[in-house]
């Protein structure tokens, strides 16, 4: 499942230079090989995040971006100005890190104002640029708390504004809120994209979150085993997706292996289906099962084309929904997944139940490897 897919969407004009671009990136070390002909390019104004499993080469890759990392081949460039071995403090770039590095001795305005003391400005525009900083991440007041007062989201907006409080052009974060419960992660999500349409700072987003990167992005590259394995908007991925991997890893995903019987159809357990879109010709085929569009109907109603039956493994509970593990044979599993809405009377099957499931043709998506 290494087959490299780039959509090429972009945004901004055709001759717009790229804010940043990687060229044909390769990085090894030793035998092990984190990227492998790596090319990207973010145009400005765009949060695009870098999404994938561990090892997938997303970190080396934003390690690469800012300097800390240089290619073993390839080229890095911001508007176009070739920046691969120009060290970190001279690309002009904010960083914030997965456990925000603030300094524990210094206050909230000192950490803010750290940048700006090292390029030696003034006193009272430091303050100025502090106090905005501060303002724009809903801190106002904090100059002088001490960092280990501070809450886990607190010490996370200090660090957004020590990033932004210089006004850089390119935002590089690494996945910023693992560290936060979930509760507080959703909300700061909602906050980084309301921030990033302020600043209109052009912003490079690492997450192993599909979710995260689903919620924040105008753009997402896949990696896996250091290749991009797709690059697109959010909703390109998660409802055309290229290859088996970006349907498994976006998204709750069944995977039902089938066999093509035609331009837009294929077979599976003697089951036929209608596609949404032609059909691969390749050896490995897969059913995309997205959980929430596959429906369970009336176990005595007529068989048809994109219906198969299974058994319930397991039902599950979840709060605004109920999820069902169904077992269609020996060998495969699917899910379901039904919201839970208010006055709705339809008895969900229980574990051991017979059930009918329908994949509407729309919804009907194969993939190959």
């Amino acid at each position: 499942m290494q087959k490299t897919v780039n959509t090429g969407a972009k945004a901004g004009s055709s001759n717009e230079l790229p804010a940043v671009a990687a060229n044909n990136i390769r990085k090894e070390f030793g035998d092990f090989i984190a990227l492998d002909d790596v090319s990207l390019d973010v145009h400005p104004g765009q949060l695009i995040s870098l999404l994938g499993p561990s090892g997938s080469g997303k970190t080396t890759l934003l390690n690469i971006f800012a300097g800390f990392l240089r290619p073993t081949h390839g080229a890095v460039r911001f508007y176009g100005e070739d920046m691969t071995v120009v060290p970190p403090h001279r690309r002009g770039i904010g960083v914030v890190f997965q456990h925000y590095a603030l300094f524990p001795h210094m206050t909230v305005g000192q950490n803010v104002g750290y940048a700006l003391r090292v390029r030696r400005m003034n006193r009272d525009r430091i303050k100025e640029k502090v106090t905005k900083a501060l303002a724009t991440v809903q801190l106002e007041g904090f100059e002088d708390r001490p960092i280990e007062q501070l809450s886990g989201g607190q010490k996370q907006r200090v660090a957004l504004a020590r990033a932004i409080v210089f006004e850089p052009k390119i935002i590089l974060m690494d996945e910023p809120l693992s560290a936060l419960d979930k509760q507080l992660r959703e909300h700061m999500q909602i906050e980084l994209r309301e921030l990033h349409e302020r600043l209109n700072a052009t912003t490079i987003y690492v997450t192993h979150d599909q979710r995260e990167a689903l919620t924040l992005s105008d753009q997402i590259a896949v990696l896996n085993h250091g290749r991009i394995m797709q690059q697109g908007t959010p909703m390109e991925l998660y409802e055309d997706p290229k290859n088996a991997f970006v349907a498994d890893f976006v998204g709750e995903t069944s995977m039902v292996g089938v066999t093509r019987t035609g331009e837009k159809s294929v077979q599976f357990g003697g089951n036929e289906f209608e596609t949404r879109s032609v059909v691969p010709e390749a050896e490995s085929l897969y059913l995309a099962i997205r959980t929430e569009k596959l429906l369970v109907m009336d176990p005595g109603g007529e068989a048809g084309k994109n219906m198969f039956s299974g058994r319930v493994r397991h039902a599950v509970y979840q709060g605004e929904s109920m999820r069902l593990f169904i077992d269609v044979d020996d060998d495969t599993q699917v899910s379901v997944r039904r919201l839970c809405q208010a006055g709705d009377t339809m008895v969900m099957p229980k574990s051991g139940d017979n059930v009918k499931l329908y994949l509407p043709p729309e919804s009907t998506v194969v993939v190959t490897d």
